[in-house]
């Protein structure tokens, strides 16, 4: 019997045709609650053939110990940053992942945190089911300049959406879609600064690289305009979270709207838990019906066709595919 490790909740939570996919390939599925620490992978690897993993990490450590059984991780989503790409590459472990799943949800999420801060509507809508009739004055977002940091498939669905609040558009990206930019009238600068100096919204859709960790932290934040509202819905490790904090208590950062943090679920003592104009999502800015099912679905199917010893429809690395074990 092939056993499959499967840690991703919102894949578990959300009912649809994935579940029946799942059962329906004959593999035995042992079922955690992800997204789970190095130590929990450590005492979970070596009896499983397949990942079926969410934001867990995936260590080398991890995946030494893993084999020789495991054959192939399908990552459920896009980001691989707590996967160690290059050992699974150097140990012939195939990684899946899947691209243009929940690109629109994000975005769509992307505009919900930030009209949250923008119109204070969490603290508001709390004060009334309190008992309180709290009135506050909010601001418009039409007219503003957002800078993008990522033009990805998320980033080109925030222009969108940008467009259609009559908001000014700068991006930032190294690989620059001239076509796109040029239909939705991006503006392109080339580097972090240009965006940090100029922009009232910042929103981040970009990769987590050693170039990009800790990219907002006291000195980048030092040459934002005063009251720079912030939407981070990529990765928490992009924004120091104590310089973070900071800010937002000092009043030099406007608001915080983000979907992800550095530690998650935070510990009581997370600085950001309690800094004002701060709106924290639990990690949700692709959970929606829609999305999870397309996600499950590819996620499945690209283990399954791995485990069928087929090409996957979506591969991070050049690995061959092992041979069939279903």
């Amino acid at each position: 019997m092939v056993n499959v490790l499967l840690t991703t909740t919102s894949y578990q939570d959300t009912p649809g045709p994935h579940h029946e996919l799942l059962a329906g390939s004959g593999v035995e599925i042992h079922r955690e609650r992800g997204p789970l620490p190095e130590s929990k992978m450590l005492e979970l690897a070596g009896g499983f053939d397949a990942f079926l993993c969410g934001d867990d990490a995936i260590t080398r450590a991890v995946l030494d110990r893993s084999l020789p059984k495991l054959k192939v991780i399908s990552k459920y989503g896009i980001g691989v940053d707590k996967i160690d790409v290059a050992g699974c590459t150097e140990l012939g472990i195939p990684l899946t992942f899947c691209p243009g799943v929940n690109h629109t949800t994000v975005a769509e999420h992307t505009f919900g945190l930030m009209l949250g801060v923008y119109r204070h509507l969490m603290e508001q809508a709390n004060a009334v089911r309190e008992g309180n009739w709290k009135r506050m004055t909010g601001h418009e977002i039409r007219g503003k300049t957002i800078g993008v940091i990522g033009l990805g498939r998320i980033g080109k669905e925030v222009v969108k959406r940008a467009k259609a609040f009559e908001m000014n558009v700068i991006g930032l990206d190294l690989f620059w879609p001239e076509e796109f930019a040029e239909e939705y009238a991006v503006e392109r600068v080339e580097t972090f600064d240009q965006v940090f100096e100029r922009c009232d919204i910042i929103s981040l859709h970009t990769n987590l690289t050693a170039e990009t960790r800790n990219m907002i932290q006291t000195r980048s934040i030092s040459r934002m305009k005063p009251e720079v509202v912030i939407i981070n819905c990529a990765r928490g490790e992009l924004v120091n979270s104590a310089d973070m904090a900071r800010a937002l208590e000092s009043g030099r950062v406007g608001g915080y709207a983000t979907d992800v943090l550095d530690e998650e679920p935070p510990s009581a003592n997370h600085p950001l838990l309690k800094a004002p104009n701060c709106l924290i999502t639990p990690h949700i800015g692709s959970r929606t019906y829609e999305s999870v099912e397309r996600q499950a679905m590819m996620a499945t199917e690209n283990l399954i066709r791995c485990l069928k010893g087929e090409s996957p429809l979506a591969q991070v690395n050049d690995v061959p595919i092992p041979t069939a074990l279903i």
